[in-house]
């Protein structure tokens, strides 16, 4: 896996290969079969026909080599670079079968996460030099969310929680189920746990929740009074986070209440995929 490509518990290989055998099916690539002859050569051209920021280059590498080894491939940008539209993202030559069957799988990935990348680049954007960082959320795909994640991260976000796993985050259910904030956070110190996120959508709830151990407060849905009125409260002892109906409208004056951070679900729950295209040429 290159350098460049950082997602630490991914399988690129068995995404690959599973994405490609969903299309292929029993019986393969039957219009390329039928269509091209087995020795025939093209030259291949990606490119995008929008300003896009640029996501998963490495990945669609993997689906062109997976069929064609002794594929020829140029990557003409990086992940993360912010392109005009018209740009070539990558060049390659290779078997002309293998390259048509692994065509639409490469470039779905591709559009896929060059969209987010290009969505939460906007975001980022948006509020530079507010001081906020930018979160993204699990609002992911099922099973795409190393991916989707890792192309926030491109587009200029920090990843949130990866998982149930790696923190706690106590809202509105679970507040509901154990009787108060205070008592949740309460259960999860007892627990052993040391990131406790705990949400909080009413200006009552800052105090109970920092009292009882809270290591992080989200606080959801609030307008930026409430918001200037929860950071001043919290004073800087835990890191604070504005999040629920964030849109890039909003995001400026969110980000200027001194919120640590601003999480937006739909970074991967909306982004629309990028247009690329894969342009083939007989040599």
């Amino acid at each position: 896996m290159p350098e460049t490509l950082q997602l630490p518990g991914f399988d690129l290989d068995a995404f690959v290969g599973s994405t490609l055998a969903e299309d292929l099916g029993s019986a393969g690539d039957i219009t390329s079969a039928a269509v091209i002859p087995a020795d025939a050569v093209f030259d291949g051209v990606m490119d995008s026909r929008d300003a896009i920021t640029v996501a998963g280059l490495a990945i669609a590498e993997a689906f062109f080599r997976a069929l064609d080894p002794d594929v020829t491939i140029e990557r003409l940008v990086r992940d993360g670079d912010s392109v005009p539209g018209g740009t070539d993202l990558m060049r390659l030559r290779g078997k002309a079968r293998a390259l048509l069957t692994a065509e639409r799988s490469a470039l779905n990935t591709v559009q896929h996460l060059s969209g987010i990348a290009t969505l939460t680049r906007t975001y980022v954007d948006q509020i530079t030099g507010t001081g906020a960082t930018l979160l993204d959320t699990r609002k992911t795909v099922p099973g795409l969310r190393v991916l989707e994640k890792y192309a926030t991260r491109t587009g200029g976000a920090t990843n949130h929680r990866m998982g149930l796993w790696d923190a706690a985050m106590i809202k509105d259910n679970h507040v509901a189920v154990s009787g108060s904030v205070g008592e949740a956070v309460r259960r999860a110190v007892a627990a052993g746990i040391e990131r406790i996120i705990v949400e909080v959508d009413r200006i009552d709830q800052v105090a109970p929740a920092l009292e009882a151990g809270a290591t992080h407060l989200l606080l959801d849905n609030m307008a930026p009074e409430m918001l200037r009125e929860a950071v001043a409260l919290v004073s800087g002892r835990v890191p604070t986070e504005a999040s629920g109906g964030v849109r890039l409208d909003t995001i400026r004056a969110i980000a200027e209440t001194g919120v640590t951070y601003v999480s937006v679900g739909r970074l991967t729950q909306s982004a629309p995929a990028a247009d690329i295209g894969l342009d083939f040429k007989t040599a």
